[in-house]
């Protein structure tokens, strides 16, 4: 994976999610609008270097599945239920621009 790419952030998903992220199909990738996710989209929006791209990964393992995209906004609204959000519920919605890298 090419290091050399602006400050990322780094998602893990489940294979379904991963899958629809990877092929274009899902184009916005959800995180509860909680404490934790406050924190971390607080400091990347104030961090001097931005946060440019989101490394996506499919489990935990050393050799996991991994591809890198670019992060277009984050925006805090209603998400869409066929690509898991809850219905009615607010999160924080990663819009996911095109695929930068893929590693295998």
């Amino acid at each position: 994976m090419n290091r050399n790419t602006k400050k990322t952030l780094h998602l893990n998903l489940r294979r379904k999610w991963f899958d629809m992220i990877l092929s274009g199909e899902k184009k916005e990738e959800y995180r509860e609008f909680v404490p934790y996710w406050m924190t971390r989209f607080a400091n990347i929006r104030n961090a001097s270097e931005p946060t440019t791209t989101i490394t996506f990964s499919h489990g935990y393992s050393k050799n996991r599945d991994q591809f890198v995209v670019r992060l277009k906004t984050i925006w805090i609204r209603k998400g869409r239920p066929e690509w898991g959000a809850d219905v009615g519920k607010d999160y924080f919605v990663l819009e996911i621009g095109e695929r930068v890298e893929k590693t295998d």
